[in-house]
């Protein structure tokens, strides 16, 4: 009876909540799943508040989403609820899922590790002073393969040292000791998992851009296209004095080839002449000849 008493008492919050995800689904034109693992309520804080405005954060219980979702009638609802698992906030956004995962990188933040968990890239402990004194610590250092010396009554590491290479388990005396010298290498917040936009799903590793190589790229697509531009004088307002200036070059170097004298290529003419006057002098020489 008790039981039966408080499903009905808790019914319509739940109602409420598969009301609120079916709205939002037809409001909003892009959805993420994004995974809740090893995120604090500070760092969803923190994305609420960069996203306001042009997206909204809830946290909700698979099964009531699952519901709201197919209550919304959004296409292709199956392929994207069978992804649902674990703990999840979903992201109704008007962002595209690659600015939004933009947005949602930028407001990730460094963690303290702990025990069991994978380096994200080869973990530095620097060279210098750790301000650590010297004690039991010692023994850390040591198992971690960090060559120290004392001075000064301090811990100082001899010089740069890789603590765990990337993908490698952290120990729980490694995390301890990264925690003592302020090294966070967790970089944690939320994550797409997978994404959706108008009938069409992404996985996550599909709308993380890398800006910098994506920089890189266009700037060699820029170069490659320009000098071929300029090879084959296709003109435009940024290929236009460069193709000018081959054209000047090569007809500088077919009149000074050819001898043809004006104001600009006499000096260059009389040159090449006194240089292979010079240069045939010498062979003459050479050869005994006065």
């Amino acid at each position: 009876m008790s039981e039966t008493v408080q499903v009905h008492k808790h019914a319509p919050e739940k109602v409420e909540t598969i009301e609120r995800v079916s709205k939002l689904a037809k409001k909003y034109p892009v959805l993420a799943i994004t995974n809740l693992s090893k995120v604090r309520a500070s760092q969803l804080m923190a994305v609420r508040k960069a996203l306001r405005g042009h997206a909204e954060v809830f946290v909700v219980k698979n099964t009531l989403a699952i519901l709201g979702l197919q209550k919304a009638g959004i296409e292709n609802a199956d392929q994207l609820l069978s992804h649902l698992a674990g703990q999840n906030a979903l992201i109704f956004s008007t962002y595209d899922p690659f600015k939004l995962f933009l947005t949602l990188d930028k407001n990730k933040v460094y963690l303290p590790a702990r025990a069991g968990d994978k380096a994200p890239d080869d973990i530095v402990v620097p060279a210098g002073n750790t301000s650590l004194p010297a004690g039991p610590v010692l023994s850390e250092f040591r198992e971690a393969g960090i060559q120290t010396k004392i001075e000064g009554g301090s811990i100082w590491v001899n010089k740069d040292s890789v603590a765990v290479k990337k993908g490698g388990e952290i120990t729980p005396k490694l995390a301890s000791l990264l925690s003592k010298l302020n090294i966070k290498p967790i970089r944690a917040g939320l994550a797409i998992a997978l994404a959706y936009e108008n009938g069409l799903i992404y996985a996550g590793d599909l709308v993380a851009i890398d800006l910098e190589e994506y920089r890189r790229s266009l700037v060699d697509a820029y170069m490659s296209s320009r000098g071929l531009a300029i090879v084959i004088g296709y003109v435009t307002k940024e290929t236009a004095p460069d193709i000018l200036a081959k054209a000047y070059r090569e007809a500088m170097s077919a009149s000074i080839e050819a001898g043809i004298l004006d104001g600009e290529t006499a000096p260059m003419i009389f040159a090449k002449a006194e240089a292979e006057a010079a240069a045939l002098e010498a062979k003459a020489r050479e050869k005994g000849l006065q």
